[in-house]
């Protein structure tokens, strides 16, 4: 297939501004941006505003008073727009990006975010200001920048649900799969938090009159193991544990961190109802549990009209000579929250890269280019 005229302007502009692209990547690297950092990811977020503004791209700021703003940046009119997603925050903590600063050696690019989802954010904001610079009238296009996808988008997912429902198609630009592959599908996922309150007593003088929460948690733990179904895809797992009060007392309380994952919503449904059967269900008067949700994504369904968007997305990187397919993956991602509102979206559009969340993370330094003229053919 070869690029059309239109296609072939704005891959042109990219061409010229490969350097600024990026230069882009390095800035939002080598800014801090932990998830809990307010300061440093709304600093972050400015690298982002500044940028836009150059290309005279409007930037709206949706403020927050604990997590980073989100941001909304459009081109064009007319129409229900497509609408670029991504997250600037990381699990990096405050002073990795100064001790773990942008490099490139060979053809990859490291530093902390670099794949998930620095360069992703980097292709969107890009790709906004290609739109503006390419076209008189340009597409409808918004660009959302948020702040708290890795904490599971407590603030921002009902601005992801508005914009989804408002728009025709959706590109969330997390990391493309190591092997080239975007992600036409993702689990969804929920944390919580089990306690369990006992009764504390002396364990040498009164042992009998204590009731153990950490006891009970255990055997609580030991039937929450068996909600894991590889048929299903439900799998569940006790990250942290936690409890008791001393060596010499009868432990007054427990608690348990959870990470349940599942396919689609029936699944999640099956699983919830037997966490809440095992949780409530105590071995003595004198035990009592709570039940939190500390978080949730939503799954992202391979429906109909994502196959659809993806098969647009395939035949854009066709065009440039890539051959790739579309991936399931366990992860979760904001993606799965605009996909629930009916619109056909698609994952991972970002620069290819792996070892997201550990100092060895990467990307292809030259599928960062190559994936921001995919994604502006499929946007064209």
């Amino acid at each position: 297939m070869l690029v059309k005229a239109i296609e072939k302007r704005i891959t042109d502009w990219l061409d010229d501004n490969t350097s600024a692209l990026t230069g882009l990547l390095e800035q939002l690297v080598n800014t801090d941006s932990f998830s809990t950092d307010k300061v440093g990811v709304d600093a972050a977020g400015r690298v982002i505003q500044d940028y836009l503004k150059a290309y005279r791209v409007g930037v709206a700021v949706h403020s927050d008073a604990t997590y980073g703003d989100a941001l909304v940046a459009r081109v064009g009119s007319g129409g229900k727009p497509i609408l670029l997603m991504g997250h600037r925050d990381t699990v990096f903590p405050t002073g990795e990006a100064q001790r773990r600063s942008f490099k490139i050696v060979d053809d990859r690019a490291y530093g902390p975010g670099v794949n998930d989802m620095k360069a992703g954010v980097a292709i969107n904001a890009v790709l906004l200001a290609a739109f503006q610079s390419s076209f008189e009238n340009p597409p409808p296009i918004v660009g959302l920048f948020t702040g708290d996808e890795e904490l599971a988008s407590p603030f921002s997912r009902p601005l992801i649900e508005s914009f989804a429902r408002n728009s025709c198609a959706v590109f969330n630009s997390e990391p493309a799969r190591v092997s080239g592959n975007v992600v036409i599908g993702r689990k969804g996922g929920r944390f919580m938090l089990i306690e369990v309150f006992g009764k504390p007593a002396h364990s040498g003088v009164n042992f009998f009159d204590g009731v153990s929460a950490v006891n009970e948690l255990a055997a609580k733990i030991r039937a929450l193991n068996t909600i894991t179904d590889a048929e299903t895809g439900t799998t569940l797992n006790v990250g942290l544990v936690r409890g008791g009060q001393t060596v010499n007392t009868v432990a007054p309380y427990a608690a348990a961190e959870l990470d349940l994952r599942f396919v689609d919503p029936e699944a999640s449904n099956t699983a919830m109802l037997k966490v809440e059967e095992i949780v409530f269900s105590n071995s003595h008067a004198a035990l009592s549990s709570k039940l939190t949700i500390n978080g949730e994504f939503l799954p992202l369904v391979a429906t109909p009209q994502t196959r659809a968007l993806f098969n647009v997305y395939r035949e854009a990187a066709a065009s440039l000579g890539i051959t790739l397919d579309g991936e399931f993956t366990g992860s979760c991602a904001d993606s799965g929250f605009a996909g629930a509102q009916g619109v056909p979206t698609l994952c991972g559009t970002g620069a290819v890269g792996d070892k997201s969340h550990t100092p060895d993370e990467y990307i292809l330094i030259d599928t960062l280019l190559q994936r921001a003229k995919v994604l502006s053919i499929a946007i064209c």
